[in-house]
């Protein structure tokens, strides 16, 4: 069953100083006045002005004068996050988000640091997204035709640049959130961008959400049992992409590779792409590989195909990246 957004605050044991990642939405104004009662004085907000819309100023405007009335100290990022050739709009705003969150992480300590402040660092930071968005994450995920990865969608808790970054509220629907908002009496800002269903996120929200919510009256939990054993296959999957790799090599030996099983093969060359080179194939650009690699049985036979954000071609005995 989904938490209630009371439960899942108290519920909630994040180290401290806590930054929350503030976008004027209902979600993460709720997160920010929740924490803010619950740890005065302990609690900071980042917002990232995208500079997408037109309506981005009046996120900034609502999220500085909310930190007012809180007295939460708030630290503001302006960024570019237009989309890249070949790069949907929704991916380019996380990475420029993301991006942005860590480097006002800098600033924060750089800030602490100056006025020489005896407290500790920030030392976690919490995003607001909820059980509407994690079942929207494997929903998508699922439409195409993603592996347990993808199926483990938002994970609760994960360590970046350092620091623990916490989803505190992915067990608590968009409603209650709101119900407990309006309960408060506080405003929120609506994003227009929701109701355009050109995103293909607004159109799962929009048509399917309420047809699963009527077929399946419990689908955020069973959806949330579902991501939770695709995240554990997920971890036992780079767990023995760990211990293959470090039985090919680094860069990988194309004799050790073809030891492997086909299904081990794919595993390990993921896993080394992502950890050695950060880039991703597509499902299409690895079955190529793997069966490039099955007919490499001569010296002279060559590989050189597109892999990622580049290049994989065999260097002798090994096969190398570059872009």
């Amino acid at each position: 069953m989904p938490l209630s957004f009371d439960a899942a605050i108290q519920s909630f044991k994040p180290q401290l100083p806590l930054a929350i990642g503030l976008s004027g939405g209902a979600d993460s104004t709720a997160l920010l006045i929740a924490c803010a009662k619950r740890w005065p004085g302990q609690v900071l907000a980042f917002h990232v002005h995208h500079g997408l819309q037109a309506a981005a100023d009046g996120f900034e405007a609502h999220c500085r004068q909310l930190c007012a009335e809180l007295n939460v100290p708030l630290l503001v990022s302006h960024v570019d996050a237009r989309a890249a050739g070949g790069q949907s709009p929704e991916d380019a705003a996380r990475q420029a988000r993301y991006s942005a969150l860590e480097s006002l992480l800098e600033q924060a300590k750089q800030e602490q640091e100056q006025r020489q402040q005896q407290a500790m660092l920030v030392a976690s930071v919490a995003l607001a997204q909820h059980a509407d968005d994690q079942v929207e994450t494997i929903v998508l995920a699922l439409s195409r035709g993603a592996g347990v990865a993808g199926i483990a969608a938002m994970p609760k808790q994960w360590e970046r640049a350092g620091i623990a970054w916490h989803r505190p509220l992915l067990q608590v629907t968009s409603a209650d959130i709101r119900g407990w908002l309006k309960e408060q009496g506080t405003a929120w800002v609506e994003d227009p961008t929701n109701a355009d269903e050109r995103y293909t996120r607004n159109r799962i929200r929009k048509h399917v959400l309420p047809a699963l919510e009527e077929t399946f009256p419990q689908f955020h939990a069973t959806f949330a049992r579902s991501a939770e054993n695709a995240a554990q296959a997920t971890e036992l999957l780079e767990e023995l992409a760990q211990m293959d790799l470090a039985t090919v090599g680094t860069p990988p030996s194309i004799a050790a590779l073809r030891a492997l099983s086909r299904a081990r093969q794919a595993n390990v060359l993921r896993f080394w792409l992502r950890l050695s080179h950060r880039t991703t194939p597509s499902a299409a650009q690895l079955g190529e590989l793997l069966d490039q690699l099955a007919a490499c049985t001569t010296r002279g036979h060559r590989i050189h195909l597109k892999a990622g954000r580049g290049f994989i071609e065999r260097n002798g005995g090994s096969l190398d990246w570059y872009n």
